[in-house]
């Protein structure tokens, strides 16, 4: 703040000293009068930035009785850069116009002069001499709110660009949890799942124990895995897709891959959307897991048809065949399969089978392309 009022300053203190210095060259010194309004005028002007318009009134008796004339046409530029009723300032430059071309005092002013070749030139240049400092102060005004505006529009730029930046990365934490869920979560908790089965049924201490510090390895990474998706979700965002992303082709090598008994009856039509088959992938996918995880020992059935322009995936699992092992869940994997659908149109259903298994059913809409 200091940078700008220094300058401020010292310009006001170069108009007064012009101002006086003008007053001592068209004033007679021994006109009292005449030099206390000049002087006036002059040091009026520390005031025209606070005051604009007392200054310009009180620079206008200088202007009238002498042809000092510098601090009333500062004083007039500068109301007209601080102040936008062009009435107004209409109205001062008249004053001015008049102020300087009638003589002083008015009475020794002849009508048939104002007639006059050299008194109409006169009055033509008084009038030019009181636009210009109006015309000047309008132009310097908008040139000023012209800088604030492309600021405040900078400003605003700057602002969408972080707010795009910030949702940029809130969907890519969203998703990025996402992907930890359905891909990392999946493995490691197959992990845990054999490994807890190789401990129960081996009969060497050594391996068993070994087995053992897998399977609690693996339930610590999943309950990490499990709060950093938690933190990753707080993001809030609308999930989006990444690439590269498995297709129906990567189905078998999912089904031969769970760890379970799985029988896959599929008919796998052409040219299914990328973002329909991600998600019959990671329905399945994630079916698959809970099998594992709630339901030990049981087989399941995986079915993908289409019925018209509806795509059916269903995973079927029979009842537990031993009680399951307590892993980490978080309870994220319906819900963003139930998201996933939601966005394509499509709806996910659970529930449990007559015979103590259960069932997830994904129903998702297919049109052939036109």
């Amino acid at each position: 703040m200091r940078d700008r009022r220094a300058p401020a300053a010292l310009l006001d203190a170069a108009l007064v000293l012009a101002s006086l210095a003008d007053a001592y060259v068209h004033v007679d010194l021994t006109d009292q009068p005449s030099m206390a309004f000049a002087l006036l005028a002059a040091f009026a002007l520390g005031l025209r930035r606070r005051l604009p318009l007392v200054t310009f009134v009180l620079t206008l008796p200088a202007t009238m009785v002498t042809d000092a004339v510098i601090a009333t046409m500062v004083a007039l530029y500068t109301l007209s850069s601080l102040n936008r009723h062009r009435v107004l300032l209409a109205a001062c430059a008249l004053t001015y116009t008049v102020a300087d071309f009638m003589p002083w005092p008015w009475s020794s002013l002849r009508p048939t002069e104002l007639t006059r070749t050299d008194n109409l030139f006169h009055l033509s240049y008084t009038l030019a001499t009181a636009a210009a400092p109006v015309f000047l102060g309008q132009l310097v005004q908008a040139r000023r709110d012209l800088s604030l505006r492309l600021a405040e529009i900078s400003a605003a730029r700057e602002h969408e660009r972080l707010m795009a930046a910030q949702s940029i990365l809130a969907q890519e934490r969203a998703q990025l949890a996402r992907e930890m869920h359905d891909v990392v979560s999946h493995q490691v908790s197959l992990i845990a799942v054999q490994a807890g089965a190789l401990q129960v049924g081996s009969r060497d201490p050594a391996t068993a124990a070994a087995a053992a510090t897998i399977r609690r390895l693996s339930v610590q990474t999943l309950e990490e895995l499990r709060h950093m998706v938690g933190v990753l979700r707080a993001s809030g965002s609308r999930p989006t897709e990444l690439t590269p992303q498995p297709s129906l082709a990567a189905l078998r090598r999912l089904v031969d891959g769970s760890g379970i008994e799985v029988k896959l009856e599929a008919d796998l039509p052409d040219g299914l959307p990328p973002p329909v088959q991600r998600a019959v992938y990671r329905t399945v996918q994630e079916a698959l897991t809970n099998v594992r995880k709630h339901a030990p020992g049981a087989t399941a059935t995986v079915r993908v048809h289409r019925r018209g322009d509806t795509l059916r995936t269903t995973v079927t699992n029979t009842a537990a065949a031993r009680p399951a092992i307590p892993l980490p869940s978080a309870h994220h994997g319906l819900a963003g399969l139930r998201q996933r659908a939601e966005l394509l149109g499509g709806t996910v259903t659970s529930g449990p089978t007559a015979d103590g298994g259960w069932e997830l059913r994904l129903e998702l809409p297919v049109r052939d392309p036109a």
